[in-house]
Parts: C-alpha cells; sequence; structure tokens
C-alpha cells in the first residue's frame, strides 16, 4: 500500500487529515523533532503541536525533550487495535446490509420478491422452526437434508410434516427411512419442481428450480396469498404422485385437509362403520383455536361420483360431527360457512 492510500485508510478509521499524515511521516522517519514532522508532511508549521498532542492522547506517538520537542510513533499495539476495531465493525455492518437487503423482514400481510435460493431456504428454516400446526414441503433430497434440524424438531413439537420429494427422474434412490421418523407421510414427484414450503396456513416460501429461466423467490405471510401456493402444491406436487412413506399401524390416522379424509371415509363406507374423528382447528365466527372430538353423521361434497380423479378437490366439503349430541359442522382450509375450519383430522376410531 502507498502513503497516500495508507493515509487514507487512517482517515477513514477515524483520524483527521492532519493527524494521518503526520502519524504516517513519523512512521517513516522514526524519531524526529516537530519541525522536522512539518517539513516532511503537509501539515502547517503552527498545526503541528496540536496536532502531534492529539495524537500522543491517542496513544499513538510519544514526545520528550532534548535540544527541542522530539516525537517519534508508539508502540504500533494502540494503533493495530483500533483499526482491527474498526475493521470487525465494518464487516458485521456489511453482513448486516447484506442479511437486510437478502432477508426483507415480513410483517403480517407481507410478501416479497428476493433473488437468492439461500434466503428462501433461510426463511424456510425460520417458518419452521415457528409452526405449530402443519408445515408442507416440496425439495429435492439435497434442500431436505439442509432442513432436517428445522423439520426434526418441529416433529417433537408435535408439528405435522408431510413432504413432496422431487427428483430430475424415477430412477433415483431415495433414503426413505432417513426421513420416516420426522414425516407424516412422503410422496415422490420424479420430475423437477419448485421448492416450496408452507407452515400453519399462513407463511410460505417459494423459488424456482435452479435451470428455471426465472430465478427468483417469494415470501408471504399472509393467509391468503399462501392459499393459492397450498392449491398449487395440493394439485401438481401433491395429489398425482405416489405416496411413498406413511405409518401403517392403523389408528389414529391423520389428514391435513378435509378433502382426503372424505375421500377415504367414502372408501370405507362410515355409515356401516362409525368413525370418530378428533379436530384442531379454529372457530369460523371467532377465529379462536379449538379442539373437538365426536362421531361422523354426515359428509357433503358437490360431486356425485365415486371416481377420485382430482376435482373432487374443489368446491365445499363438509363433515358433520355429533358431539355429545350437538351437531357442528367441519370445513377446510378457508372454511366459511362450516363452525369450523380443521386445520388437523384425525380419525381415532
Amino acid at each position: 500500500m502507498d502513503t497516500e492510500s495508507l493515509v487514507e485508510v487512517l482517515e477513514a478509521a477515524g483520524l483527521s487529515p492532519y493527524q494521518a499524515d503526520a502519524y504516517v511521516t513519523l512512521l517513516d522517519l522514526g524519531a524526529a523533532s516537530a519541525t522536522n514532522v512539518a517539513d516532511a508532511s503537509d501539515v502547517p508549521g503552527p498545526r503541528i503541536y496540536d496536532v502531534l498532542e492529539s495524537l500522543e492522547d491517542r496513544g499513538y506517538v510519544e514526545t520528550f525533550e532534548q535540544a527541542a520537542l522530539q516525537v517519534r510513533a508508539h508502540s504500533p499495539s494502540k494503533v493495530l487495535e483500533d483499526l482491527r476495531g474498526k475493521a470487525t465493525r465494518l464487516e458485521r455492518a456489511a453482513e448486516e446490509v447484506e442479511k437486510r437487503w437478502d432477508q426483507p423482514e415480513l410483517a403480517a400481510g407481507d410478501a416479497s420478491i428476493v433473488t437468492r435460493f439461500r434466503t428462501v431456504i433461510t426463511r424456510a428454516k425460520s417458518f419452521i422452526a415457528e409452526a405449530n400446526h402443519q408445515i408442507l414441503l416440496s425439495a429435492t433430497v439435497e434442500n431436505l437434508e439442509r432442513l432436517r434440524p428445522a423439520i426434526e424438531d418441529a416433529a417433537d413439537r408435535g408439528v405435522s410434516v408431510r413432504v413432496s420429494v422431487h427428483t430430475d427422474d424415477d430412477r433415483t434412490a431415495l433414503d426413505v427411512d432417513r426421513f420416516a421418523e420426522c414425516c407424516t407421510e412422503i410422496r415422490h414427484r420424479p420430475l423437477p419442481a419448485p421448492f416450496v414450503a408452507l407452515a400453519d396456513r399462513r407463511r410460505a416460501c417459494f423459488a424456482h428450480p435452479p435451470d428455471s429461466y426465472d430465478r427468483y423467490g417469494v415470501l408471504v405471510n399472509d393467509r391468503t396469498h399462501t392459499y393459492v401456493f397450498y392449491w398449487y402444491f395440493l394439485t401438481c406436487l401433491w395429489e398425482p404422485w405416489e405416496q411413498i412413506h406413511r405409518p401403517d399401524d392403523g389408528y389414529p390416522i391423520e389428514y391435513f385437509d378435509v378433502r382426503h379424509l372424505v375421500r377415504d371415509l367414502r372408501e370405507i363406507d362410515w355409515r356401516e362403520n362409525p368413525v370418530r374423528l378428533r379436530v384442531e382447528g379454529y372457530h369460523t365466527d371467532t377465529g379462536e383455536a379449538c379442539q373437538i372430538e365426536g362421531l361422523v353423521t354426515d359428509i357433503r361434497v358437490p360431486f356425485e361420483t365415486e371416481a377420485t380423479n382430482g376435482f373432487e378437490l374443489s368446491g365445499q366439503v363438509t363433515v358433520d360431527l355429533d358431539i355429545d349430541g350437538e351437531h357442528m359442522s367441519i370445513g377446510g382450509w378457508g372454511a366459511i360457512v362450516e363452525d369450523v375450519e380443521g386445520t388437523r383430522l384425525t380419525v381415532i376410531g
């Protein structure tokens, strides 16, 4: 680094132009008289004594008397401490600028566009860490590994975790057992797909596949927008693909959507085989959380066919319960006309 650049750096570190100039001059001269320092630098003669005194107060130089006032650079430890301390603060400031630019805060009702997948995966980790009920994921095996600690912690809290694993083709071997303990259900899509993470029906992360022409991510903290991502997940990333893991230990059987529950109820002929259902969700009139349990007394669907061709996923689907003689209707995500919006539906017998 040349002298001019060193002076500029010292100025940036907090020295005045005269202080920086005088200090660098002293580093070159060693011990010198005050007048010699003034002559060798751009510091005016009348100012040199004030400048040297201020440097001495900072611990950068020391003065001593001979025939005339002499000055020399002090041990550089104090200078190095100051410079390294400022460097550390500048580095932290740079990291904070990058973080705030890269990971905008999401207030309720917000949506943000980001440019880095790292931001999307980091925000997905935080959404998973804060989830209380349900997580839906579409991810590669590699990204599942990155999220694995957060997923395991969520499963330990009792959060339902369902994952659609996407691979480039159907020849890719999947180690299902590695994720079986922390995932309620796993499906395999043998096609590239976007990264999607949905938490508690309110927060969503989305990113295009790595080889996509569009390379951006979307972060959402809003129930309505998350609902759109949910339907994309349900119809494109979940419903059509093979189920490769789900506990098969009899009851209880857990569902994350009332439509899947109704489809299975029709298959087992619920009228001939009474079904007891536990529902976690929210009262639609007050928004208050609730947990109820009762016998299924009716199911209401907008379709007549028994075929499972995907169309039965749309429209109003309702399950009626008898709870100790009291009737209560259960709907799915976004329920309005039913009594309860069910977020976790568990057949317990």
